[in-house]
């Protein structure tokens, strides 16, 4: 009788997560399709995980021990059909990375079977038998590109437009992205018979893998494009117009979707990120959405209190300066700061802004004249 406790590794008492996490680690070493696996020895782990996971399963097996494995064998107890073996794996293997999206090919949450294993330019691919267009190929679509710009602070308080130039892959001109010649067409693939995908098998399992000649599609050119060489895009300069929204801070990124490189073989292009640096300003700072500054004013202003002129992002406006104002006091002009951006960089919220924090500081003379001397001493003789 097979131990199923010996060959997880494991103590007879080990808890359901410890049993999953094992699970996923022989599940790893052992698959048939990695280097090194070993198809006997997946099955082994894969049917021991299976009794032992389901807590009613693994107490018959603690209890009844070689009458449970044989009922296995006879499919009794739920059977162990390749199927299952899969079913299980992919139970276990939930919340893992993937590199593809297999719920697009109607798959759901099977597509950890086989995600870990094959990525998305290569691997595992089910093509045409779920309806697979050339367009939704399992050729990967274009790179993403990732850029940096500079604009000044003005621009970032009330947005602007850019033109970006920029390096890429582009759709083909001679082919339209197809990598045909004008005067060629598609042939069947004679590598898979136009199915896009080879099957193999692997120990027990028989799975199939996309085509490595005509990457899912079925069918090559009868002649590549001579200018892409059958890619179906090359390399050129392309101005892009980019609109930065008002209130934008640094640090941000707006993304363009299918602005980057294209895809090859008319696959989708990927998107253009462009991280935002906003260059520092010497009047104004900005917290969030509230711009700081500062402003001097006499002894007697401070004193006395009055009306200053003050710069702001919008222009000049007055601002009172109350009576008995102390250095480094703070004064709020309301509305006069930074739009609200929604973290979906895109769109103003509502127009709402906020505030300018205006940081007083009292100009305190270094050289007084006789008059000014004076008059200083006569304050002092006041208790002022």
């Amino acid at each position: 009788m097979a131990d199923y406790y010996k060959i997880l590794g494991i103590k007879k008492d080990a808890s359901g997560q410890e049993i999953k996490n094992v699970f996923r680690r022989l599940a790893h070493k052992y698959h048939p399709d990695k280097a090194g696996g070993n198809a006997e020895r997946f099955k082994e782990v894969n049917e021991a995980y299976q009794t032992l996971s389901d807590p009613e399963k693994r107490a018959m097996y603690d209890q009844y021990g070689p009458a449970f494995s044989q009922a296995q064998a006879k499919g009794g107890v739920g059977g162990f059909d390749n199927f299952r073996d899969w079913a299980t794996y992919a139970e276990a293997m939930k919340g893992q990375k993937t590199n593809i999206d297999f719920e697009d090919i109607g798959f759901g949450d099977l597509g950890n079977i086989f995600s870990d294993f094959f990525s998305a330019g290569g691997g595992s691919a089910f093509g045409r038998g779920f309806g697979q267009s050339r367009a939704n190929s399992r050729v990967q679509r274009g790179e993403d590109i990732e850029i940096q710009m500079a604009i000044d602070f003005q621009e970032a308080v009330f947005g602007a437009e850019k033109e970006i130039k920029l390096e890429r892959y582009v759709k083909c001109k001679r082919c339209e992205g197809e990598g045909i010649e004008p005067d060629s067409n598609l042939i069947i693939c004679q590598t898979c018979q136009g199915q896009g995908q080879i099957a193999r098998a692997l120990g027990p399992f028989q799975t199939t893998t996309i085509c490595p000649e005509c990457h899912g599609e079925g069918k090559i050119p009868e002649k590549k494009c001579k200018k892409c060489q059958g890619q179906g895009r090359e390399k050129s300069f392309s101005n892009i117009k980019l609109k930065i929204p008002a209130g934008i801070n640094h640090g941000q990124t707006i993304r363009l979707s299918e602005q980057g490189g294209a895809g090859q073989s008319g696959t989708r292009s990927g998107d253009l990120y462009v991280t935002i640096l906003v260059r520092p300003d010497p009047k104004f700072k900005r917290q969030g959405n509230n711009i700081f500054s500062e402003e001097e004013i006499s002894i007697s202003q401070a004193v006395l209190g009055g009306e200053v002129e003050v710069e702001t992002i919008y222009g000049p406006v007055k601002l009172k300066i109350p009576s008995g104002t102390s250095d480094g006091q703070e004064i709020r002009l309301k509305g006069k700061g930074v739009s609200k951006v929604s973290s979906n960089i895109g769109f103003n919220r509502g127009g709402q802004k906020g505030n300018q924090i205006i940081r007083i500081r009292i100009n305190i003379p270094r050289h007084l004249n006789k008059k000014q001397k004076k008059l200083l001493q006569e304050l002092e003789e006041q208790g002022l």
